[in-house]
């Protein structure tokens, strides 16, 4: 009795978590055998008299498959919108249509609710009548429940329920439901896409490439707005961060208009890196910024970083080597109206860094005076390589330090797959730095890049003792200053 009171609970958990088809009494009896280990003489008899007598139809089904496009579409590679019809069989009330806004009301839990199909449809025989369809998954026997028929009693409508002819098209299935429905059979489907302004950006995966066009157009038809579809062909360039990649569908337009955090970009998507994933990050940072700090952007992109520093009155210094970013950096500073506040550069970022960031860190830091506010801060978004860049600030300037408030935070990012992804980066960064930054320096978990793949942001403020290189005294002895001279050059050629 244990068993047979577990496997009937068992049974109807199963049912009502996969909405399985219609359990027959085979079905039942089989699967309280395969949980009790014995079927009883009296269960076998009922498994041979029911087993061919209650035959199963399609529309007592409630498998997720009632609303899969129709199987002839397996192996398509051109898109046909006409092959995906169907149809199927589904529960229905015939209700009078005064009434018909009374009746959903009441039964708003078991109508249907699929976004793209009418839950009221006229009935051709019946002018002043209405058919609401009901969900076949709540309603699977074609039968509604003790309190649903109180519920229609109470509002003179018979609780009969019938079967409805539903057809389905192409406009009627979502995107997954489509490609699961294209592609072999227990492939992976991938109907994920990054949205750049007008352009859906795929990863597309090698077995998918075959079916890559029909992938692009079914993106295009079932996303407002988007006009071009395109895949990465190549992984990213670490010179220019930029990637080769193929028009899938639409028009061959990759220049285009972006909006993060209330700010507008324009860019060539072919030519530039962007990456919508990292809007909330450009708006973290952002928010560290204070009217009248100062901001170093070594990788700047088209300008993430650098306007939104600029829209908070920060004096910003912006530099890319991509030729093309710099234009585009150009181009949205002026968009944004931050142009007077915005020096940009086009070069390598160890140039930029022993360039423009050290000339103005040489004439700001001995200014600032004790209690005064301004920070200065120093963005490395290039997550491939920025971490090997750190070696820069190792003795970058000359002279006695600046109070340890004025010392420049670094932001700096960097891919990890190690399983301790903080600490990976931050023994890197010590390493490059040649120092400890244990204790000063804080952790930031941008996001997943892929399995086993980490993107992170690591900040500090630069260590002293490594951002300053003391001048030998111009009272030394000669000897002790040939020994000063040998020790520069020997710095110099390892920074080198």
């Amino acid at each position: 009795l244990w068993r047979l009171g577990y496997c009937a609970r068992l049974l109807k958990t199963n049912h009502f978590r996969t909405a399985a088809s219609n359990t027959s009494f085979p079905a039942v009896w089989m699967l309280l055998a395969q949980h009790s280990g014995r079927i009883p003489g009296l269960f076998v008899v009922v498994k041979k008299n029911t087993l061919f007598t209650m035959p199963e139809t399609v529309e007592d089904k409630t498998s997720p498959e009632l609303y899969l496009p129709h199987p002839g579409v397996r192996g398509m590679t051109v898109l046909n919108r006409e092959a995906f019809k169907r149809t199927v069989v589904v529960p229905a009330l015939k209700v009078k249509k005064e009434i018909v806004h009374s009746v959903l009301k009441s039964l708003k839990q078991s109508v249907l609710q699929r976004p793209g199909l009418k839950r009221v449809v006229e009935d051709p025989e019946d002018e002043d009548s209405r058919f609401v369809i009901l969900d076949p998954h709540k309603v699977p026997e074609f039968s509604l429940g003790e309190s649903e028929q109180q519920v229609l009693k109470q509002l003179s409508v018979h609780p009969a329920v019938c079967k409805y002819q539903l057809e389905l098209s192409y406009e009627n299935f979502k995107t997954e439901e489509i490609l699961r429905a294209v592609l072999p059979e227990g492939q992976e489907v991938t109907s994920g896409f990054s949205r750049v302004g007008h352009i859906a950006h795929l990863n597309l995966r090698d077995h998918q490439l075959p079916y890559r066009h029909l992938i692009g157009q079914v993106i295009m038809d079932k996303n407002p707005g988007v006009t071009c579809v395109v895949n990465k062909t190549s992984i990213i360039d670490s010179t220019y961060r930029n990637f080769e990649m193929e028009v899938l569908a639409g028009e061959n337009n990759l220049v285009t208009k972006v909006k993060e955090n209330n700010i507008s970009y324009e860019l060539d998507f072919s030519k530039v890196y962007w990456n919508p994933r990292l809007s909330t990050e450009h708006g973290r940072v952002a928010g560290l910024l204070r009217a009248g700090d100062v901001l170093f952007d070594v990788f700047a992109g088209v300008g993430p970083f650098a306007i939104p520093a600029a829209k908070r009155k920060c004096r910003v210094f912006a530099n890319d080597l991509n030729p093309e970013s710099y234009a585009w950096l150009l181009h949205n500073c002026k968009l944004n109206k931050v142009d007077t506040k915005v020096k940009a550069f086009n070069m390598d970022g160890r140039d930029f860094l022993r360039g423009p960031v050290r000339e103005e860190l040489s004439k700001e830091l001995p200014l600032l005076r004790e209690g005064q506010k301004t920070a200065f801060h120093i963005v490395m978004n290039l997550p491939a390589l920025a971490v090997e860049f750190l070696d820069v600030f190792r003795h970058l300037l000359v002279g006695e330090p600046c109070s340890p408030a004025g010392l420049p935070t670094v932001h700096c990012y960097g891919f990890s797959k190690h399983s301790n992804p903080a600490r990976d980066i931050q023994e890197r960064a010590e390493a490059a730095l040649g120092t400890s930054l244990a204790g000063r320096c804080s952790t930031f978990l941008v996001r997943n890049v892929a399995p086993n793949k980490e993107m992170l942001c690591l900040s500090f403020q630069i260590p002293a003792d490594v951002l300053y290189k003391r001048p030998c005294p111009d009272e030394a002895k000669p000897a002790s200053k040939r020994l000063c001279t040998s020790q520069d050059s020997s710095e110099e050629k390892v920074l080198s």
